[in-house]
């Protein structure tokens, strides 16, 4: 869904005198030619020619193999209703789905302004080690949520069952359970519904042995130093206990991918030391990390989710897809000295 507000380019910012006839103004630009390559979502491309023409940049999509007739049948029906608004037919241009044509939009110095990657950790990795142009890492998301020791257990089956089982195929899905030790007891009814949709538990050995007798055996499995840092994209979850907030700040800030993370607990403290010091785009207190989303953030469609810090962080919309440039408009001042 497009938002139904301006599109935000050649928006003032801001705009302030310099002497009685010389202004100085700060205004709202296109990035230019962006390019986003992306993989098996057709949807990909009808969110990133809406996003970057209203905009006013041009966009190349090079979506991948197995979506290329998808991709190619949307584009052909956007393309009458384009040019019917005088749209250039080379402002949004399909690429061809082989490898070659995301090796040459990596190398497009001088005509590429920026690249988005969309979507596995693999291509996301490959874009950034072989791009010779800017790119806005659109990064995986290993996801926690702490459970603290202070936690209440209602609002943390909830929290916990929405962000891993709501869908479990997208980056702002749960992957790993943080638990206090204190709270080893609670831990079959915080897992309960879970089990219900058949998720898959690979706890360390204190929540192992927690949830003996109380989770499905079958889908109770003893975690391996693989399952911590893994974005699963799956019913699948890893469950750590620690003795503490650090312990738990310390594991994120060692696993995570700096996407979403939460914490559960009724200790104001805590929760303002959690949302202090994790480095991620959203940091949630008491609410599940599902919301990471431009629809739910009020942005309309996103391009993608930024894990980085230059630019972009979080969901982007239409304001994240521009720059700004400053506008002085002088009597023929010069400056001295």
């Amino acid at each position: 869904m497009m938002p139904t507000t301006p599109s935000g380019t050649r928006t003032l910012l801001s705009c302030k005198p310099l002497g009685k006839v010389f202004s100085l103004s700060k205004v709202r630009v296109p990035l230019g030619v962006v390019g986003i390559i992306y993989e098996a979502r057709p949807n990909v491309t009808f969110d990133s020619l809406a996003l970057c023409l209203k905009t006013g940049n041009a966009c190349l999509l090079k979506g991948g193999s197995d979506a290329a007739a998808s991709n190619a049948a949307l584009l052909a029906v956007a393309a009458p209703v384009l040019a019917a608004h005088g749209v250039p037919p080379a402002a949004v241009t399909l690429l061809p789905p082989e490898r070659a044509a995301t090796e040459a939009l990596l190398g497009a110095v001088g005509y590429v302004d920026v690249v988005i990657p969309r979507g596995s950790q693999g291509l996301i990795d490959y874009v950034r080690q072989t791009a010779r142009v800017p790119v806005i890492e659109t990064g995986a998301g290993v996801v926690h949520t702490y459970f603290d020791e202070s936690g209440d257990l209602a609002k943390g089956r909830a929290i916990v069952a929405n962000a891993k089982i709501r869908r479990v195929s997208v980056c702002n899905a749960l992957d790993c359970l943080l638990l206090h030790q204190s709270r080893l007891p609670d831990l079959p009814a915080l897992t309960a519904p879970l089990a219900e949709a058949q998720v898959q538990l690979f706890a360390d050995e204190p929540a192992h042995a927690a949830l003996q007798g109380h989770y499905p055996a079958a889908l109770l499995h003893p975690a391996a130093a693989e399952h911590f840092g893994t974005e699963f994209l799956d019913y699948k979850l890893a469950i750590k206990t620690v003795a503490s907030l650090d312990a738990a700040l310390d594991h994120i800030a060692r696993y995570g991918s700096r996407h979403s993370e939460a914490i559960i607990s009724e200790n104001p403290a805590h929760l303002d030391t959690f949302l202090r010091v994790v480095d991620a785009a959203a940091v949630y207190a008491n609410a599940s990390t599902a919301f990471t989303d431009g629809a739910q953030f009020g942005l309309g469609a996103e391009i993608g989710i930024s894990t980085q810090k230059l630019h972009a962080r979080g969901p982007m919309g239409l304001e994240e897809l521009t720059s700004y440039k400053w506008l002085v408009r002088g009597q023929g001042q010069v400056r001295q000295g």
